[in-house]
């Protein structure tokens, strides 16, 4: 945890989108603090007209490179948000040569409650998982 889901507009190889999920849990190892095997990633492959993302007004070019990440998690710190948008641009760029223009990054936290990582149960709450 967290639960990252990951849409791409289609035609990167399969070793591209391994390389680009390793630059995301990256980030959120280091910005979130959870441990390495703590890794849940989702990949959506989408023909370009099915993806709209417009600038906001911020001026923001964007190109068939676009990355989109919606994070599903507990809640964290402002600080640790801003840690992981810096880290994922930076290592997205580095390793995959992504424009930083081209990465768009959303949030939705939820509680100890919401999670169920299997047999039934939710480890936060049992103590499981702390």
């Amino acid at each position: 945890m967290p639960l990252i889901y990951v849409d791409l507009i289609e035609g990167r190889a399969p070793e591209a989108i391994r390389v680009l999920l390793d630059a995301v849990h990256d980030a959120v190892v280091e910005a979130f603090g959870v441990p390495v095997r703590d890794r849940y990633q989702v990949v959506r492959t989408h023909p370009t007209h099915e993806v709209v993302a417009w600038d906001t007004g911020l001026g923001i070019d964007r190109s068939d490179s676009l990355v989109i990440v919606h994070v599903v998690s507990r809640r964290r710190t402002a600080t640790m948000k801003q840690r992981f948008y810096q880290l994922l641009s930076d290592n997205l760029a580095t390793r995959c040569a992504l424009d930083p223009s081209d990465l768009i990054v959303s949030i939705s936290e939820n509680g100890d409650e919401d999670w169920s990582f299997g047999h039934g149960r939710a480890q936060f709450l049992t103590g499981e998982l702390s």
